[in-house]
């Protein structure tokens, strides 16, 4: 069984969902020949820990680690909430930032480049080399963000001659939060040069979407292929639905992804519709803004909320099962086309409809329409938003409420992991 050395930041006891991803991968690339060996942080300092991932890491992986110096911990020093914050991604609106955020989104664009992990690269490229060659290891898989893991899988691939395949969760240069990093004008500059090096140099590119490849494509001519994240195999066990008429989002919901259209549009439901309000519900499962729960209250909805905070994925999970309706939410812009969520996939399995947001023309739209799984909507529609909501409403209400979904299985963690077995070996 040939070995396969996998390089990633995120590995339980992270939470969210950076980590779900090459989990699934490890469990079941062992079924297509493959033996796959993890490096990962021995230290590493994770916004979110979910230990009930734990059980999911076969005992028979080969897991190593080494130290890492997270620059995080002495940001820490200035403010541990906004230190924290700013690593899972919750960067606030400019001109609700203080001084400190200002001064730490500063350092973390411009002084961290790739970014905040970038000290890692040389002393684990340093043990990688001695270890590859004595395991006799010829195929590594690098996988970011982090992005700085690729100058892991680059520079082992210049010394060591191995093959490398780089895997993008998200894009680079041109993901949302590149941009509110106050980056210089040096800074961008290294930023694009140094994504252009890891595309020309990789032997594969893996991306999650379709419009990251479309993306890729247009600035490397190395092979580009999609694999999506996915959903695992769901425990046959009966879930009974929620009593009321709930609404769940599950995930971090961030200032920029505060969708005034969905809050406007169930506040005007519960006023037009006498026995809404009565049965309604919001749950708000994961990181949820400030800025977020203050619109809430603005538009009256506070009564309803059910503010759950992080839970463990797999009660995330059984969330998604109990609830009348999902809500996927979008920031609405040309960057965020290219992001398809792995909790979609999660979503379209759990047997309950899906009520997106989000730009046009991303991919989310179109796997919603090719799966049958839900409704997508643009901002732009509250009135279209509400008659659907109003649709499902009434669904619930004659105990007809579901979903027709259709060829769901091509997005089974294991269908995916043969995709990607298949790459690998024609890599060899």
């Amino acid at each position: 069984m040939e070995k396969v050395l996998i390089i990633t930041y995120y590995w339980p006891p992270a939470g969210g969902p950076g980590v779900q991803r090459w989990l699934k991968f490890v469990k079941y690339l062992p079924e297509f020949d493959l033996e796959p060996v993890v490096f990962c942080p021995l230290n590493p300092s994770y916004p979110i820990t979910d230990e009930s991932l734990l059980k999911e890491v076969s005992e028979a992986v080969t897991v190593i680690k080494q130290p890492i110096k997270e620059p995080y911990r002495f940001a820490e020093l200035f403010s541990k909430k906004r230190s924290k914050s700013i690593s899972s991604g919750m960067i606030p609106k400019e001109k609700k930032q203080s001084l400190v955020e200002k001064l730490l989104l500063f350092v973390r664009g411009n002084f961290f480049i790739p970014d905040a992990r970038k000290n890692w690269v040389k002393p684990s490229v340093a043990f990688l080399k001695n270890y590859l060659q004595e395991h006799q290891i010829d195929i590594v898989i690098t996988t970011g963000p982090p992005h700085s893991l690729h100058l892991i899988g680059r520079k082992l691939k210049q010394d060591l001659g191995v093959t490398w395949l780089a895997d993008f969760r998200d894009p680079w240069t041109t993901i949302g939060y590149h941009k509110k990093l106050k980056l210089t004008s040096s800074a961008k500059e290294k930023h694009l040069k140094m994504e252009a090096s890891i595309l020309h140099d990789a032997d594969q590119i893996i991306v999650t979407s379709e419009n990251t490849k479309e993306e890729f494509q247009q600035k490397t001519e190395t092979p580009i292929a999609v694999i999506t994240n996915g959903y695992d195999t769901q425990h046959s066990i009966s879930i009974e639905k929620d009593k009321t008429f709930s609404l769940a989002h599950i995930g971090s919901l961030l200032s920029g992804r505060n969708p005034i259209v969905l809050w406007e549009a169930l506040s005007e439901l519960i006023e037009e519709i006498p026995n809404f309000k009565s049965v309604f519900e919001l749950k708000l499962i994961g990181l949820v803004s400030e800025e977020v729960l203050q619109t809430l209250t603005d538009f009256g909805l506070e009564p309803y909320v059910h503010d759950l905070g992080y839970v463990p994925h797999d009660q995330a999970q059984k969330a998604q099962r109990e609830s009348q309706i999902l809500l996927l939410i979008e920031i609405d812009s040309e960057d965020t086309k290219v992001i398809v969520p792995g909790k979609l996939f999660e979503y379209m399995a759990a047997n309950t409809p899906i009520l997106a947001i989000g730009p046009t023309d991303s991919d989310v739209e179109q796997i919603l329409k090719k799966t049958n799984t839900g409704h997508y909507f643009y901002y732009a529609e509250k009135q279209k938003i509400k008659y659907q909501i109003q649709q499902y409403f009434e669904a619930y209400q004659a105990n007809d409420l579901s979903v027709n979904a259709i060829g769901l299985q091509q997005y089974s963690r294991k269908s995916l992991t043969q995709q990607l077995a298949v790459l690998v070996k024609n890599q060899s």
